[in-house]
């Protein structure tokens, strides 16, 4: 992996990608970009009235995320990026063509992820929409060669492990 390692932190909602990725990116001193500032205010606004988003409501986030992802990659910068990227085509846009960034998923149970929803406030997508999530949930394939990560540690601990396998994946 050339320079900076690029890396799209990815999980449903409540996995802990944000905690995690502002971790890993202080691990690694690189710069740390929340996956849903992308968001433009319409899906925000869907999901704080509890409405799932569909793939059109997601075509111009995604995009978003990716031309932040090529912008690190053109200026040699390193990034994690958190975002949900629940399904194969969504990380085609953030990773295709970019054989430099690396995909890590961090792996939840739904009882596990849904205590954490439960007990997080002050986010704008409500609980009740894990199901969405997981329903649209694709894990990653091997071909997409992914750093798995169980979220049961403690944040610091994931965050150790994934930036211990991204230095030992160079």
């Amino acid at each position: 992996m050339p320079g900076n390692p690029i890396i799209v932190l990815m999980g449903v909602s409540g996995a802990g990608k944000t905690t995690v990725g502002a971790r890993i990116a202080a691990l690694l001193e690189v710069e740390f970009a929340e996956g849903d500032r992308f968001h433009p205010e319409a899906n925000i606004e869907k999901m704080s009235n509890g409405a799932p988003l569909d793939d059109a409501d997601r075509l111009p986030w995604l995009r978003a995320i990716a031309a932040e992802i090529d912008r690190a990659r053109s200026q040699g910068r390193g990034l994690v990026v958190a975002c949900s990227a629940l399904k194969r085509a969504y990380r085609e846009i953030l990773l295709g063509g970019r054989p430099d960034v690396r995909l890590v998923y961090l792996r939840g149970s739904r009882a596990l992820i849904q205590q954490r929803l439960d007990g997080r406030q002050g986010h704008f997508m409500p609980p009740t929409l894990l199901p969405s999530q997981f329903a649209a949930l694709e894990e990653p394939a091997a071909a997409e060669a992914p750093i798995v990560v169980e979220v049961a540690a403690k944040p610091d601990e994931i965050a150790a492990e994934i930036a211990r396998q991204i230095v030992n994946r160079r």
